[in-house]
């Protein structure tokens, strides 16, 4: 594609696929960071900026930590792992997004504290679509279902497994976060369905209904 081909294709992209990297003169083109300022403000120590930042990704890494652990510690781990986030963003490469990075430092935090606790979690949230047309019973049962299977497979299956179908990162963006192979992201991500499916089968879910 010559430049200027390329140049009218950056200007007349559709809306939604602009996270693509397109190749000009073989090297790709960078994704911007959404956080990228703020990130520079956190390496200097503004405050202001350490705030910004908590509150941009708090919820979502919120929402792993309690996959992973529990919501009755995801808490309290939450605020280690932004500890861990303002003393270590000096590492931080840019290599990757900063959100992709935070996730690598709150799955590391997660796993130490099971290792820590050594017990399986069984009071996590649940955000799974479910039928709309069910009874508010069916839809509780459902969700607890769901909870309890979910705490029942190895942590990086979960890991994994929340990461795409909760968080919709990319196999890249997971591979990344996690530092292994995209391919491995696709054999432990089957295996977490179907380990999934097994579990709530057991737990007398029905596929047919």
């Amino acid at each position: 594609m010559s430049r200027a081909n390329l140049q009218h294709w950056r200007r007349n992209v559709p809306h939604g696929v602009s996270n693509l990297v397109v190749p000009d003169v073989g090297t790709p083109v960078p994704i911007a960071d959404p956080l990228a300022d703020i990130v520079a403000g956190c390496r200097l120590g503004n405050r202001h900026a350490q705030r910004l930042l908590y509150d941009r990704c708090h919820e979502r890494l919120y929402r792993l930590i309690a996959r992973m652990v529990g919501q009755q510690d995801a808490t309290d781990l939450l605020q280690q792992v932004f500890l861990q986030v303002f003393v270590k963003i000096g590492q931080f490469s840019g290599s990757a997004c900063f959100e992709t990075w935070a996730y690598r430092l709150a799955i590391n935090e997660c796993l130490q504290f099971r290792r820590r606790k050594s017990r399986t979690p069984c009071d996590m949230p649940a955000d799974e679509p479910i039928d709309p047309s069910a009874s508010h019973t069916e839809r509780t049962q459902h969700q607890e279902l769901v909870e309890l299977a979910l705490a029942q497979l190895k942590p990086e299956l979960r890991a994994i497994f929340v990461l795409r179908e909760i968080e919709g990162l990319s196999y890249r963006e997971i591979a990344a976060a996690l530092q292994i192979e995209q391919g491995t992201v696709g054999s432990r991500l089957n295996q977490a369905r179907s380990q999934l499916r097994k579990r709530l089968i057991e737990l007398g879910w029905n596929p047919k209904t």
